[in-house]
């Protein structure tokens, strides 16, 4: 049952009990060795234990598997699957992310909206579940910072936390996106057990993801705009302790410009 989303619910703890469900989750296991597929599916490389998929792929089998859902915004390819009503609108059309023009943002500024968009979210979220994934992560949680105003933080912080709660009620650790100046309230107001990062250390701001979630933080850097070599990046303790090199597109190893590097070599 969906409830009007009016305020931010409190966040549970891994490992426990959800309310009513019997439910547990886990958390990304410490220090493990990620890969990140968005772009494509493809069997890990030997010692990756920590796998990220989209929601229209299989979870990789024997690793721990998170499920990308793009939560604040529509999908690339599924624009037409969402109501008018649910897209922010400027001057009579809808608003797009000026940095990935095929994704609408999503109008989070009232209950009976955010109510909208969780009916449309939710499913997704008992999809990866079903199919085998042990956490999901919601993308573009700082629409809000691409909205001139139109939405707020509190908007998007409501609605995070029910897409966390349905999460959680089906076993599933809920992960932060990136969103480095908002990781103590996302995670104390919506319940974020784990934080998915890209470049934070290109961006010197791995601290205020592992601030707040310690080890369970997983960053990808991307080969192409590197300040300084990975291998600094891997020994410089600020790092996460869960770090991969991949190529922007996120290519398959058979595609030209595929890159993929860990810290343990």
């Amino acid at each position: 049952m969906l409830l009007a989303l009016s305020g931010c619910a409190g966040p549970m703890t891994p490992d426990t009990d959800a309310p009513d469900s019997g439910a547990s989750w886990s958390t990304p296991p410490a220090g493990g060795i990620p890969d990140y597929q968005l772009g494509g599916a493809y069997d890990p490389a030997s010692g990756v234990t920590i796998v990220g998929r989209d929601r229209s792929a299989e979870p990789a089998p024997g690793v721990y598997s998170v499920c990308y859902v793009n939560g604040f915004q529509t999908q690339p390819g599924e624009f037409d699957t969402w109501d008018a009503d649910l897209l922010l609108q400027r001057d009579g059309d809808s608003v797009f992310d000026p940095d990935w023009p095929d994704e609408a943002l999503l109008d989070t500024s009232t209950p009976d909206k955010r109510t909208a968009i969780a009916a449309q979210v939710i499913p997704w979220i008992e999809g990866c579940a079903d199919a085998g994934f042990d956490a999901v992560e919601f993308d573009n949680l700082d629409t809000y910072t691409r909205s001139d105003g139109a939405l707020a933080l509190e908007d998007n912080l409501s609605l995070a936390a029910a897409l966390v709660d349905a999460a959680h009620r089906v076993s599933l650790a809920a992960g932060q996106k990136n969103s480095a100046e908002d990781a103590a309230v996302l995670h104390e107001d919506a319940g974020f057990d784990f934080a998915v990062t890209e470049e934070c250390a290109a961006y010197e701001e791995c601290a205020a993801y592992t601030a707040v979630y310690g080890d369970a933080v997983l960053d990808i850097e991307y080969s192409d705009e590197l300040p300084r070599s990975f291998g600094e990046m891997c020994a410089d303790p600020s790092s996460p302790a869960s770090m991969v090199l991949r190529d922007r597109d996120l290519l398959t190893p058979s595609a030209e410009g595929y890159v993929f590097e860990t810290c343990a070599g």
